[in-house]
């Protein structure tokens, strides 16, 4: 069986932010050579996600609304974690959101169902973090 291990970095310029990271992980895919097995990507930060789901733009923004009326990110005083720090509302979407995805891969592509993506979800931005792809397979 073979191996393969790359890590994405990204930095997103907002506090919050869906990237499409799919084309991303497509790339690795092709550089490990394995053509059948299982791809992991998961955010190696516990203010981020990695996701699954179609790349819509209404849905995004829905999304984004959902998830800050969940866990809405001010006032910051009421949440016990914010003592120091402003990014409890961060830890709560990414518990929503999931750390990973596991994709399958078939004759040398992701194995997808109609219109999925991967796709990174920063709840806590505006400096440099990584995405792990791990790819095992032949």
């Amino acid at each position: 069986m073979k191996t393969y291990r790359k890590e994405l970095w990204f930095q997103t310029p907002t506090r919050r932010a869906f990237l499409n990271i799919t084309s991303q992980v497509e790339d690795c895919l092709d550089e490990s050579g394995i053509r059948e097995g299982l791809v992991l990507v998961n955010a190696m930060h516990i203010t981020a996600s990695v996701f699954i789901n179609d790349d819509e733009s209404g849905l995004h923004h829905d999304m984004e609304h959902w998830l800050e009326g969940l866990a809405p990110e001010k006032p910051h005083s009421q949440y016990h974690h914010n003592t120091g720090e402003d990014n409890a509302d961060a830890h709560l979407k990414r518990s929503v959101m999931g750390r990973e995805v596991v994709v399958a891969v078939t004759q040398g592509k992701l194995d997808f169902g109609p219109w999925e993506q991967i796709f990174y979800g920063e709840f806590d931005g505006r400096r440099r973090k990584r995405v792990l792809v791990k790819i095992i397979g032949e």
